[in-house]
């Protein structure tokens, strides 16, 4: 399909068809280490391997879970040809040399607080193995079957959430990782999506076990039923409750699996007690103002990126946003309607709701000590389809990172004319794990044991430095 698009003398041919080759993309990265050094807009910069480690406390990762189209989002190519660039158009932003889509205007107003790398890349364009590959940093058994829909499993790699909760474990009540919702898709009859999830692989625990599993806010975010989990039945009274919690509790004493659940029990438990309840619970949206919460937007991912800072301030690890459920496509699965979705739905939710939860941090003194990471599985096609949509494409997308150490108004890597191949070294999405890993002061040599006690390393990526100050 895209063949006629390159032109047959083209160098890039060669390269096209070794990085099809599979697993050439993350062994071209390892193999030119410059790839991890810095390519702003105005020039190359380079970074130390220390440079801001650990300078993050936490991190809330934006999940545009369906595959984001990078060209009408952060690669915009106003100078190919119509099938390929599309209607939208480049704007500038407050960096000289840093263009991103029209339809991100409060984004481009603040673009010296993020930076954009355009050159991830994978050789898989599967919705299933790709969105356990990039929130796990692992592959599944079955990388090439698309509706792979299993439910999560015990033998599963952990989220890199679970990874962070289990690293960071103390005990406390508030958990370490909280998914807003939980990773899922919805199901679908002759076309017509319904509300109904299905839970997917890689957004949970997996081996760690159910201690280090996310609480999930599948409910509206700050309303008293978001957590239906924590809800108890109405005919259920504080002390019925607490009576039966200790009698659980001594029927479970000798399972270690038993344990875990009531570890898991406890503490929700204590988020539901009154020690978290008044205008500052976190998982509350009261004592917002009307202006942060318009400012954030009147929409469920605006609610969700609200709650998002709340939770990070109130000592959350990680905040995982699962931005899936839309009118016009299938969130961001956009094989028809591409433009009229992104324009209508998508694109301003993002720029409202992202612009000012980094707005918000940085004015709350809050941007350099939070991480931000904004991404999906992968990217999409640079033709345009015949039903005005993209389809899946692994090799070349983008990603945002801002906060906890990241220098802002840079550019990372590089995309060829029509993007659909990194013209500079490849970035493996395990590449931003190990960028997370490291903003958060974590070794990702270090590792992790599942129930036989293999030792597991925590990530198999390596951190792109130059992003940082």
């Amino acid at each position: 399909m895209l063949d006629r698009l390159y032109h047959p003398g083209d160098s890039r041919q060669a390269r096209r068809e070794f990085l099809r080759a599979g697993g050439g993309l993350a062994v071209a990265g390892y193999l030119l280490p410059s790839a991890f050094g810095t390519a702003r807009a105005d020039g190359p910069a380079e970074a130390g391997p220390g440079a801001a480690f650990g300078r993050a406390r936490s991190c809330i990762l934006v999940y545009l879970l369906g595959g984001p189209p990078h060209l009408d989002t952060f690669d915009l190519k106003p100078l190919a040809a119509a099938e390929v660039r599309g209607p939208f158009q480049p704007i500038g932003t407050n960096v000289p040399g840093i263009e991103i889509c029209e339809h991100f205007p409060g984004l481009s107003r603040i673009a010296d607080k993020f930076a954009v790398v355009r050159s991830v890349s994978h050789p898989n364009s599967n919705h299933t193995p790709m969105i356990y590959y990039t929130l796990t940093g692992r592959p599944t058994e079955r990388p090439f079957e698309d509706n792979d829909v299993r439910p999560p499993q015990r033998t599963d790699f952990p989220h890199v959430g679970s990874v962070v909760a289990r690293l960071r474990d103390t005990g406390d009540a508030l958990p370490a990782y909280v998914a807003i919702p939980e990773t899922a898709v919805r199901s679908s009859t002759g076309g017509e999506f319904k509300r109904a999830r299905t839970p997917l692989r890689g957004g949970a625990a997996g081996f760690l076990g159910a201690r280090f599993d996310p609480l999930a806010v599948n409910g509206d975010p700050g309303t008293l039923d978001a957590i239906p989990t924590l809800i108890p039945p109405h005919e259920v009274s504080r002390d019925r409750f607490e009576r039966r919690s200790a009698l659980l509790g001594l029927l479970n004493q000798r399972s270690a699996a038993s344990r875990d659940f009531d570890d898991v029990r406890n503490r929700a438990a204590l988020l539901t007690g009154s020690s978290v309840r008044g205008s500052q619970a976190p998982f509350s949206l009261e004592g917002e103002s009307t202006a942060v919460c318009a400012r954030y937007g009147q929409h469920r991912f605006g609610r969700a990126m609200l709650l998002a800072r709340r939770l990070v301030e109130a000592g959350v690890s990680l905040v995982s946003i699962h931005f899936n459920e839309m009118t016009v496509c299938d969130g961001w699965d956009t094989h028809s309607k591409n433009f009229e979705a992104l324009k209508s739905e998508l694109l301003p939710m993002v720029d409202q709701s992202l612009s000012a939860l980094l707005e918000d941090l940085d004015q709350r003194g809050r941007l350099d000590e939070t991480l931000v990471l904004c991404l999906g599985e992968f990217g999409r096609t640079p033709k345009i389809n015949g039903n005005a949509g993209r389809d899946h494409w692994g090799p070349c997308s983008s990603a945002l990172l801002a906060g906890g150490g990241i220098r802002g108004g840079q550019v990372i890597g590089a995309s060829d004319k029509i993007g659909a191949y990194p013209i500079t070294e490849p970035i493996d999405p395990v590449d931003i794990h190990a960028t997370m890993y490291h903003a958060l002061g974590m070794d990702t040599e270090q590792v992790i044991h599942d129930p036989t006690q293999r030792p597991w390393p925590i990530c198999t990526g390596r951190a792109i430095t130059g992003l940082f100050y």
